[in-house]
């Protein structure tokens, strides 16, 4: 997936490799380097091999008897030997099938033919048909185990002398010694190395599965609906995942795609909602309880003498299974329908659709097994807490001469809801200015009000639970809604106030700005998204560019290199940690970006969902620069150290990427941990919105990310809001561990990737100044040359610092344009401590001089 993009700036296309027609995978390059003939020759001496014992061991089950005696003659009669012998490869065929099958292995050295062959594919050819790795660890335990397992059956029926080739002589000789030692107790012992072997391999799950299917009763429908169901699944998994990304937008068109979703073995995570009917229940209730169908409610009166009685009703409770609701709604956008290509369309029928996943065809995505099952607690709220909080908040109110008509409380995972209702003339304002006497009453940390719910004609309390609930990754990223999620980027978040999981389009926000104090789970919020999109995209379909200040948070990624990074040529690693390397990044973007945008006006697309919906019917030529285009997500972890050494040169590209890169498939992630207004300027903020905000510091920070109060109150450890727009969410972000990121990369990382990253655009830099003695080139001056001679002149400093806060440009590009200032005229030389002397002494001759330049 690697590309150069070319410097000749008339040609703005990138230069993917062509995809041709041709419906061979495999290129052959005969007129390569010599390193290239060398691959390409041992990988034909490797597969011919392969043939060669094939046919050998086979003919050798036949004539193997024959062929013995004749074997075993001296090396000066081979001509004479070969006529005799039998088998399908005269001499030389005999004497490797009985040195392998009938000394060593039996019949288990058949495994050699594949590992031999997929061995001299890989190396000639540079294609991997299987994960060799994986297959030759099978095929050596095959072979070792294959040949134990016989020789149990040989030896202890004592049929050697005609089935000797079942074994080898290495089975047969270990069955005899085992049997010495043990008696019939070896065959249990060579079972056990079957499962233990299995369980290392497949993993336990394998195991599991297995036994409980075993020992389940037979059904004879389930059985049939199984082996149906198995029968679409194994029929299915022919069609690529890249055709289910394109479904919403070929729906419509002769060229429908179709792909059913992918398994997932953790079904037990999906909650079920148990419909209750209401008058069957309603007798075996306590008086005070009242249950409302579909969902487990429950009604208290708390009753009082004093006050009066307000009925509470509870939404839902987290002693049973949560509901799950899947209400999803993806946008279908519509492809503009082009006119038939006659060339195209005998493309199409010819080879099919275009596939991007076969530039990796074994690519396997991570199961939910690698992640952990935690033991997690849930948030245990008692009917009686509830009741005495709801009677503290009724109590509160009324002190304030604040009547309620109705409250109502629905438990999340962090925090209860409970929703009043307030008596006909109350003022909204008089309940949001008794925040902190609210808090006071019910002895709580983070009391959030919500005035009113929007949507509802109802105001939020929101109280923290005593015992808050975790939600584990392996519970969202194996849920229902997630894995049956059509959209372009899902990323799977968390919980929401009222249990259900909350995933969202990446590629709708289309951009997300993130903030939080240090520690309140910003980084786990990170990888929470990239573990997410790595769980449902293929290599061919998405890049990441990862830019990482502090070094650490986002080096787990690095495995994943040459599956899912993206990074400049020539650069060290895929991960950004160097401010100048990062500025380099983003200009590249936006020359990317910008290619594109070409690419698309040559298309007559308007989006990137459009174009490749194209390219995959074949209606784009390769040979003119048109290439099957990935998702290209930008994250950066620390965007204030940015901001602290760069200033301006990374602000206006963020700012550029962030305005107009959606519809060619760019995303931005950017994080901070400091919301304040030099960090996060208008010209950021105005493009992002989509904010997520964990716990803040002050309610200037929650104002400044969020544009309203409430991240101040939140309780920490992954409790977020999300603005998205109006509405604003609280969510109890997903928890996933360091070890789990790292089983998920090392998994995707072991698997055959392309050569390289993905490479964007070469971007060389400003030219202009620096130490370099010479002459004034005015074609190589900074684009903010004439405004820090003007902000000089004025003030009649030549001073560095000057130039750097008044432009908010980085320290070394400020020294360039000092020493450009330097070389026109404008300046004196550096003189220490002191500032320049500046020789223009008014902006009228400043004006003339920049004129002549």
């Amino acid at each position: 997936m690697a590309r150069n993009i070319p410097k000749d700036p008339e040609q703005n296309r990138p230069k993917e490799k062509a995809r041709s027609a041709s419906p061979s995978p495999f290129k052959l390059d005969f007129g390569g380097s010599g390193v290239e003939r060398a691959r390409l020759l041992i990988g034909g001496v490797l597969v011919l091999f392969s043939v060669f014992m094939f046919f050998s061991f086979f003919s050798h089950l036949f004539t193997g008897k024959a062929d013995q005696s004749e074997i075993h003659n001296s090396l000066s009669s081979l001509a004479e030997t070969g006529k005799k012998t039998k088998n399908f490869f005269g001499v030389f065929g005999a004497k490797l099938a009985d040195l392998l099958v009938l000394r060593y292995f039996g019949v288990s050295a058949f495994w050699l033919v594949p590992m031999t062959f997929f061995t001299g594919v890989q190396i000639g050819l540079k294609r991997s048909l299987v994960n060799l790795e994986r297959f030759t660890k099978l095929s050596i335990f095959g072979i070792l185990w294959g040949s134990t397992f016989l020789g149990f059956w040989v030896y202890t029926f004592h049929i050697a002398d005609n089935w000797s080739d079942l074994c080898g002589g290495m089975g047969y000789y270990l069955n005899e010694y085992m049997d010495s030692l043990m008696g019939p107790f070896t065959i249990f012992v060579i079972l056990f190395l079957l499962i233990l072997f299995i369980s290392f391999f497949y993993g336990t799950e394998v195991l599991v599965e297995f036994m409980e299917r075993l020992l389940a009763p037979a059904e004879p429908e389930t059985e049939t609906n199984e082996e149906q169901n198995a029968d679409d699944i194994s029929q299915a998994k022919n069609i690529r995942r890249v055709r289910d990304d394109l479904e919403n937008t070929a729906k419509n068109t002769k060229n429908t795609l179709r792909v059913p979703e992918p398994e997932f073995e953790d079904d037990d995570l999906l909650t079920r909602e148990d419909n209750a009917d209401e008058e069957s229940i309603r007798p075996y209730l306590p008086p005070i309880v009242e249950a409302k169908a579909n969902t487990p409610a429950q009604t208290i009166s708390p009753a009082s003498t004093a006050r009066k009685e307000v009925s509470l009703t509870i939404e839902n409770t987290l002693e049973g299974d949560l509901p799950e609701t899947i209400d999803e709604i993806e946008e279908d956008i519509p492809v503009t329908e082009t006119s038939k290509d006659e060339a195209s369309d005998e493309l199409v029928k010819r080879f099919g659709l275009y596939d991007p996943t076969l530039d990796l065809p074994n690519y396997q995505f991570p199961s939910v097994s690698l992640l952990k099952d935690y033991d997690m607690g849930k948030a245990q709220v008692s009917q009686e807490e509830l009741k005495a909080n709801s009677n503290k908040i009724v109590d509160t109110l009324g002190h304030y001469g604040i009547g309620i008509a109705d409250i109502k409380a629905t438990i999340g995972p962090t925090v209860t809801l409970y929703e009043i209702i307030p008596d006909a003339g109350v003022r909204i304002s008089k309940i949001k200015n008794l925040e902190d006497d609210i808090s006071l009453a019910l002895a709580a940390l983070g009391i959030r009000i919500i005035a009113p719910i929007p949507g509802k004609g109802t105001i939020g309390i929101e109280v923290p639970n005593k015992n808050r609930e975790m939600v584990p990754v392996k519970m969202v990223i194996g849920s229902e809604k997630f894995q049956k999620s059509t959209a372009d980027l899902p990323i799977v978040l968390g919980k929401t106030i009222s249990n259900d999981i909350f995933m969202t389009d990446l590629a709708k926000m289309p951009h997300l700005l993130m903030a939080g104090a240090t520690g309140q789970g910003k980084s786990v919020g990170l990888n929470m998204i990239l573990t997410s999109l790595l769980y449902k995209k293929h290599p061919s379909q998405l890049k990441f560019v990862l830019v990482d200040p502090k070094k650490v948070e986002l080096t787990l990624f690095n495995k994943i290199e040459r599956h899912f990074l993206a990074m400049l040529p020539n650069a060290a690693e895929a991960i950004i940690t160097d401010t100048k390397k990062v500025v380099n990044t983003l200009n590249s973007l936006c020359i990317e970006m910008d290619n594109r945008y070409n690419l698309l006006k040559d298309a007559g697309c308007r989006n990137l969902k459009e174009y490749n919906a194209k390219f995959v019917n074949r209606r784009l030529n390769p040979d003119k620069g048109h290439y099957f285009m990935p998702y290209i997500v930008l994250v950066v972890d620390e965007l204030a150290d940015l901001m602290m050494t760069a200033g301006k040169e990374v602000e206006q590209p963020i700012a550029r990427l962030a305005q107009l890169a959606r519809a060619i498939g760019i995303h931005l992630v950017i994080a901070t941990q400091r919301p304040s207004v030099n960090v996060i300027t208008g010209t950021i903020k105005a493009n992002f919105p989509a904010r997520l905000s964990f716990k803040v510091t002050s309610k200037i920070d929650s104002r400044t990310i969020l544009d309203t109060g409430g991240a101040e109150q939140l309780v920490g450890m992954g409790d977020m809001l999300l603005s998205t727009g109006s509405d604003i969410i609280r969510l109890q972000c997903a928890f996933v561990d360091t070890p789990e990121v790292e089983d998920v990369c090392e998994y995707i990382g072991e698997q055959s990737g392309y050569d390289s990253a993905y490479l964007l655009p070469e971007f060389e830099g400003d030219s202009g100044g620096g130490n370099e003695k010479g002459d004034f080139d005015s074609k190589d001056k900074d684009e903010y040359f004439e405004e820090a001679a003007r902000l000089i002149v004025t003030h009649q400093q030549g001073s560095t610092s000057l130039i750097q806060r008044r432009l908010k440009l980085g320290y070394n590009r400020a020294g360039r344009i000092i020493d450009q200032l330097e070389k026109a005229g404008v300046v004196g030389p550096f003189e220490g401590s002191k500032a320049r002397e500046v020789y223009i002494k008014d902006l009228d001759a400043l004006e003339k001089m920049l004129r002549d330049l």
